[in-house]
């Protein structure tokens, strides 16, 4: 994992928050939770491949 990855999760959320607050205030509660899932969902596609990797090293570790 790369800080690169660290920083790019980190802007996703800054800017997401902001998003959902200006949403939030203007009245669009649905638009401001479809802006929070979609900023999870991101992130979770770029997670994903090093969650399968470090399953796949401890399972190599352990020889399962």
């Amino acid at each position: 994992m790369t800080v690169h990855l660290l920083f790019k999760i980190a802007a996703v959320g800054i800017l997401v928050s902001v998003i959902n607050q200006i949403l939030k205030h203007s009245g669009r509660e649905e638009q401001a939770f479809l802006t929070s899932l979609a900023g999870l969902i991101l992130v979770l596609m770029w997670v994903i491949p090093y969650i399968a990797q470090l399953f796949n090293t401890i399972e190599s570790l352990f020889a399962l």
